[in-house]
């Protein structure tokens, strides 16, 4: 067994309400917890489906000053969630107003089934059917 542990992703965020309600209400996740740091003049919140303690969660960084959308870079990939039937999932998230930008199918070159949702601020989130 390793000595590392994948303990969390950061990404920044605009608007900290919003992405919160994103990933607990659309995406099921839980608000772990939420700290202000006044003195940083930021707030980090942390989302996931089950404790830290044995679960990688995503820390959202909201940082008070920010006065536009981040530009989110050539560099950053996507978050990848299994879900059991991705076109339900889909039907569902696309219903409570969540940004489809790959509709469910067959990824190129493969039999995976996978489609591609966006957050409030643009990060891309791959769905992956795991039946």
């Amino acid at each position: 067994m390793s000595e590392f542990r994948f303990l969390h992703t950061m990404i920044r965020v605009f608007d900290l309400d919003k992405s919160i309600a994103f990933y607990t209400e659309m995406l099921g996740m839980k608000l772990l917890r939420k700290s202000d740091y006044p003195d940083g003049k930021f707030t980090l919140a942390f989302v996931g489906y089950g404790e830290e303690t044995d679960h990688t969660v995503i820390e959202l960084t909201h940082n008070w000053d920010q006065s536009a959308p981040y530009d989110l870079g050539s560099g950053f990939g996507h978050l990848a969630l299994g879900v059991t039937d991705i076109y339900a999932t889909c039907d569902k998230l696309r219903a409570s107003g969540a940004t489809i930008t790959r509709e469910p199918g067959p990824m190129k070159h493969g039999k995976t089934v996978i489609a591609f949702i966006e957050d409030p601020d643009g990060y891309k989130i791959e769905l992956i059917e795991r039946k």
